[in-house]
């Protein structure tokens, strides 16, 4: 007490440096823990095999691209399309624009996805694959690979599929960091390694996520499709929460995260699957406005910008699932149902991504939402201050 009262200089100094620190500390977390973008991840994919040239993509309103997709030839991997060269050198461009972008490439999908349940099985051809995706990585120029495999254990359009297939999953993760960490030394640069997962038990139930997740950044979850071209009834195919009118067993983004969170991935790696696409079904029975209802077909694929014309026809009324917190439209003069995303339902998965600690959110696909509507909704909508 004495040493302070006789050295006040001191006293001032030390409580001057003491609040600038403080006022410092607490002017960090204001932007860093307020401004949800600062961790919020946006990621789109841009399909190589659609008509669009990604150097039309607005870099500023995403953090990551993938570019889908690359094939597995002979357990190599490689780009088939003779446009693939131009576009990515397009998507790598972006980052005049966006020099923060990262951008990766898909290898797999729905249709490339049968050779890897046997490249998986092996430990040499899981080596010579992996060897092969860094190598087609540095080759083009990319910040990491995105692995799009479906699905382990499961029959999808034609794919080969075994019962190890859960546990060669992991495996095949586990070379591919391995590999990509070599190539970190050589670089001294960290590249990402990501996956697409469904959203369903059965997937869950196929694969080890809780060991899985530790080679990998984050994980892509696709919350969408819950109804899709294989169901001959209308539902919503990308509801945040369960509808009180479900009669069919269908899913919902809620019920998804709680299941793939207690498989024990943290949830900051699950990045939520928004669709820039709706599901259309046609010859429906015409009960309840459509939903939850008969059809004479599957559903098919229908763009964002083709929907905004179906609206704008007069044919369809639109339609809100408040329980399910999900749009849709019925069209009763030709009995046509439409599940489709809103910039009102991207608002409201954006607060439950924050709500529950998420890592952010994907989108497939670029060039299914052409005048950038959703995109919009959702950079806006990620970059909103939020109080903690």
């Amino acid at each position: 007490m004495i040493y302070f009262k006789q050295n006040n200089s001191v006293i001032k100094s030390i409580f001057i440096i003491i609040m600038i620190s403080f006022f410092g500390a607490c002017s960090s977390l204001k932007q860093n823990g307020n401004e949800s973008k600062e961790d919020f991840k946006i990621i789109g994919y841009v399909a190589g095999y659609e008509n669009f040239d990604p150097a039309k993509i607005d870099a500023t309103k995403v953090t990551h691209l993938n570019y889908a997709f690359a094939n597995i030839v002979d357990g190599n991997v490689q780009f088939e399309l003779p446009t693939d060269k131009t576009k990515i050198e397009s998507a790598i461009g972006l980052k005049k624009q966006n020099p923060s972008l990262k951008v990766l490439y898909s290898i797999g999908g729905w249709v490339w996805s049968d050779q890897f349940s046997t490249l998986a099985a092996y430990q040499d051809s899981r080596e010579k694959f992996a060897k092969s995706a860094v190598k087609v990585m540095k080759e083009f120029g990319f910040d990491g690979i995105d692995i799009d495999w479906e699905f382990p254990g499961q029959r999808a359009e034609d794919n080969v599929f075994r019962p190890s297939d859960k546990e060669n999953f992991t495996l095949l993760l586990g070379e591919l960091r391995k590999q990509l960490q070599v190539q970190t030394k050589i670089d001294n640069k960290h590249y990402l390694l990501t996956i697409a997962t469904a959203s369903d038990q059965e997937y869950i139930n196929h694969t080890d996520l809780g060991k899985a997740h530790q080679f990998l950044d984050f994980i892509n979850v696709m919350c969408y499709d819950f109804y899709n071209g294989w169901f001959y009834q209308t539902g919503h195919h990308a509801n945040l929460y369960p509808s009180k009118e479900e009669k069919f067993g269908g899913n919902s983004i809620s019920e998804s995260v709680d299941k793939l969170v207690k498989t024990g991935v943290p949830a900051k790696k699950l990045i939520i699957g928004l669709p820039f696409y709706g599901r259309k079904w046609e010859n429906v029975v015409p009960v309840n406005n459509g939903l939850y209802q008969s059809a004479r077909t599957g559903s098919a694929i229908i763009p964002f910008w083709e929907i905004t014309k179906e609206k704008q026809s007069g044919k369809f009324q639109e339609f809100y699932d408040d329980s399910a917190k999900a749009s849709y439209l019925w069209n009763a003069q030709d009995n046509i149902f439409i599940s489709y995303e809103t910039p009102k339902e991207i608002a409201l998965k954006i607060a439950f991504i924050n709500q529950k600690k998420l890592g952010g959110a994907m989108f497939w696909e670029y060039s299914l939402d052409n005048k950038q509507e959703l995109l919009k909704a959702l950079y806006e909508g990620a970059s909103t201050k939020t109080k903690n």
